[in-house]
């Protein structure tokens, strides 16, 4: 589809269970070991995936300080999506040590698992907001639908502050939720910075998903932000809840088969590199 090496993988994880602060990932799921750079490393080969982000999936500094570490010891590591604890009384100073890690490039509180959907429109955190887009930093949106109609909210306060949308706002594909979750899209089109991730919809689509189930909601992203405001990712492992990395590169290879050339890159590689500033 693209250049070979060319291609990048915008969201995936690693973890190692004996840190102890992934309260999510009971034993009851399968992907309950740990994943590291040596269980990536065979996927990225087999689809010539140069370089990934590696994205928290603790709400800790320490994990946020173990992703930084494992990235500068992983080639294919371009780049860290951290967290830091906005509530916390030293959060500006939090943000100012982890920034000066030229690794991290954004940061991600998880908005989905907070029970107040205006969490982030809480006037403390004003400041630290624009701290972010001040360093460039950018900011992973990890929400649900119940929040589109609170990221308007948040884009008008800080136009200056780089967003993306991570999985698709994760509509309710498995339930036919398409209707309210593609208003709630189209009226984020209107803002011209703003980015999404293609990722993430497998595991929203239900065990016995397939491509023809994909479509509907690939096409409502393609129409409303294009392909330079598209950029795809894994969510590895915790796709393999729902399919394996290759199944999901081969539907994504259907997904966007009617697309230029062009445009495919784009999605596979060019919008991350440009939105996530990578060298």
């Amino acid at each position: 589809m693209s250049e070979a090496g060319s291609r990048i993988d915008a969201h995936q994880h690693f973890w190692t269970l004996a840190r102890g602060d992934y309260h999510w990932l009971g034993p009851e799921l399968a992907i309950h070991r740990d994943y590291g750079p040596a269980d990536l490393a065979p996927h990225l080969s087999r689809h010539n995936i140069g370089r990934t982000i590696l994205v928290q999936a603790a709400p800790t500094l320490a994990e946020t300080r173990f992703l930084l570490d494992l990235a500068r010891a992983t080639p294919f590591v371009a780049g860290v999506v951290g967290w830091f604890d906005f509530e916390a009384p030293d959060a500006s100073e939090q943000l100012t040590r982890l920034a000066t890690d030229p690794l991290l490039r954004g940061v991600r509180p998880m908005l989905q698992d907070i029970a107040d959907e205006g969490w982030i429109l809480r006037p403390a955190f004003e400041s630290l907001l624009r701290k972010l887009a001040r360093r460039d930093l950018a900011f992973d949106a990890l929400i649900t639908p119940r929040h589109l109609t609170i990221l308007p909210k948040l884009l008008d306060r800080h136009p200056g502050l780089r967003i993306v949308i991570d999985h698709g706002a994760k509509p309710a594909i498995e339930n036919g939720g398409l209707g309210t979750w593609a208003s709630g899209m189209r009226a984020l089109a209107d803002y011209p910075e703003l980015r999404v991730k293609l990722s993430g919809l497998v595991t929203e689509a239900g065990p016995d998903w397939n491509v023809e189930r994909l479509r509907p909601y690939v096409d409502v992203l393609l129409d409303c932000f294009g392909p330079n405001r598209l950029m795809w990712g894994s969510d590895w492992p915790v796709l393999e809840l729902a399919a394996s990395y290759d199944r999901w590169c081969e539907a994504t290879d259907r997904l966007l088969d009617p697309l230029a050339t062009a445009e495919r890159t784009a999605i596979l590689g060019g919008t991350a590199e440009r939105f996530y500033r990578l060298p």
